[in-house]
């Protein structure tokens, strides 16, 4: 926005027949977002234009009222994320666990040259080792980014997917769900500096979503010595490597997560992301990084007014999650995104999460057709009133059987330790000896199940299907409503990818007309999208 047209007499000079006055024509300029925009009086009538150019001179057809120059989608955002991963857009999709974040969608949205997030959460590492060879044949050149996310009792599936990504070269991780930082997500950073000359080159990136200030600032700062450490003591990084460490902060991004789907601290983002940038500021100032660690945001954007409020506020770059799930691209069922599709804000509740059960974190779910979320507390209750399976009351203990498990304790034990020896047979060891994580385990078999039930569409199972979502879910179905986007079967990632950076540019341009006292027709207030981004 400038405001030279409120303090210099400026006129505009073209052709007159490229002013336009009415709401179809105004909009045209408006949504012309690459072109500057200008409105001028004319015989009394105010008009936009995108055509012609500022003169001081008085031959001008008419008078200038405001102006605006070009603001392209492309422009939104830190130009540094954007060279950093080869993008196009300020804009990533964000990881969904079980491959609801699909090899689909990342290739998708890859090939437009928009990074996303594969959901390796859940899988087993040859599960993932086949989406990298996947994601690196589809995208040799990138941009792409595989999860890891932080697993308090599976030590061993966070180690293996690191090394994992070490072998097979995968340069950009999204770390999610961190508690703390452990030597695994800080190998996988350190074990890729190198020095080229004077400079410190990261070739493994990091993007770390976060909703607590305490976990920012270890993401952003170096990396903790006693770790450096213990992966020296390992041979897993060299000396070069851990100095090279004390130089650079771990995270080259990190994601201030908001009021998600999935894990969350429901922290609303105006006041959680002006604390995280103030403390990148802070930090910054005491170590000096040659490129600070950049701050966007998650959760909560699902409108083009999230995606501009976001970028007025300061964000580098926006994250979507939840809204993604619905597209055909989602390792979702037809079922999970018909559900979606018909989500309101208020459709959306907290329950225990599968993989930290014991320590009572909890998840944001859609709680529109679906039991699981009363079912999962009912699970989480009984866990922390009794010990063992044994002293669960008959009466309840059939109940759970019958009505939630669908099958004995014993049979869905049976199931748990087959699952756990491929996966790591540490946990059974550790359940023998303790009952009370024997119940975990079990219990944790529904919770786990009740998501990839959601993702296969498994049939009899639709009330018990665990589906994360956040309001952003409500509030995208109310913008798209009576567009071509309402139905779910039309929606695809690239497309929605475009109209929220597109509206976002749009909305810019009438919120800054309006702050130059123009006068927006309310029929164009509102961006809605209508042509395909594809």
């Amino acid at each position: 926005m400038t405001s030279l047209a409120q303090t210099t007499i400026l006129n505009w000079s073209g052709a007159q027949e490229g002013i336009a006055f009415d709401d179809a024509g105004i909009y045209d300029v408006l949504n012309s977002t690459d072109c500057p925009c200008y409105v001028v009086k004319v015989n009394g009538q105010t008009g936009f234009t995108s055509t012609g150019r500022l003169t001081t001179s008085e031959n001008g057809i008419g008078r200038v009222m405001a102006w605006l120059p070009p603001l392209s989608p492309e422009m939104l955002g830190d130009e540094t994320f954007r060279q950093h991963y080869g993008v196009k857009y300020a804009y990533a999709a964000g990881a969904m666990a079980n491959g609801i974040a699909s090899i689909a969608m990342v290739t998708t949205l890859g090939k437009a040259l928009i990074l996303s997030s594969f959901g390796a959460a859940g899988f087993v590492p040859q599960q993932i080792e086949e989406a990298i060879h996947q994601i690196q044949s589809a995208l040799p050149s990138g941009p792409y980014a595989f999860n890891l996310i932080h697993s308090p009792h599976e030590e061993a599936i966070e180690q293996s997917t690191v090394q994992l990504y070490l072998k097979h070269a995968v340069t950009t991780v999204e770390a999610s769900a961190f508690l703390s930082l452990t030597p695994h997500i800080v190998r996988y950073r350190v074990a890729g500096l190198a020095r080229t000359g004077d400079r410190i080159q990261a070739n493994n990136r990091v993007i770390a979503k976060i909703s607590r200030r305490e976990i920012a600032q270890q993401f952003m700062e170096p990396a903790p010595e006693n770790i450096l450490a213990y992966l020296l003591s390992q041979r897993w990084i060299t000396e070069e490597q851990a100095a090279l460490a004390r130089h650079i902060p771990v995270a080259d991004d990190v994601t201030v997560e908001a009021d998600s789907g999935g894990h969350t601290d429901n922290r609303p983002l105006v006041s959680l992301l002006p604390v995280i940038i103030s403390l990148r500021d802070e930090i910054q100032q005491y170590y000096h990084y040659p490129i600070p660690s950049r701050v966007g945001v998650g959760g909560g954007i699902g409108t083009p007014e999230a995606v501009l409020m976001a970028f007025m506020m300061g964000a580098a770059y926006v994250v979507t999650g939840s809204i993604n799930q619905s597209c055909i691209e989602a390792g979702t069922s037809d079922h999970t995104k018909k559900l979606l599709g018909q989500a309101e804000m208020t459709d959306v509740i907290m329950a225990p999460a599968a993989d930290m059960f014991e320590m009572g974190v909890k998840v944001q779910l859609l709680k529109r057709g679906t039991m699981f979320p009363m079912r999962a507390q009912k699970l989480f209750d009984l866990y922390q009133s009794y010990d063992s399976l044994e002293s669960i009351p008959i009466a309840e203990r059939q109940k759970i059987e019958s009505q939630i498990l669908r099958r004995s304790f014993n049979d869905v034990w049976q199931d748990t330790v087959n699952f756990f020896m491929n996966r790591d047979p540490r946990q059974v060891e550790l359940a023998n000896r303790d009952p009370k994580r024997k119940m975990a385990l079990i219990f944790r078999w529904y919770l786990g199940l009740s998501s990839r039930w959601s993702n296969s569409g498994e049939p009899g199972r639709e009330l018990d299907y665990q589906i994360w979502c956040g309001p952003s879910m409500g509030a995208f179905n109310n913008w798209v409503k009576g567009t071509y986007l309402e139905s779910p079967a039309q929606r695809r990632v690239v497309d929605i990818a475009g109209h929220l950076m597109h509206g976002a540019a749009y909305l810019y341009r009438v919120q800054s007309l309006r702050l130059q006292n123009v006068q927006i027709p309310s029929t164009l207030a509102r961006y809605m999208p209508g042509l395909s981004f594809r």
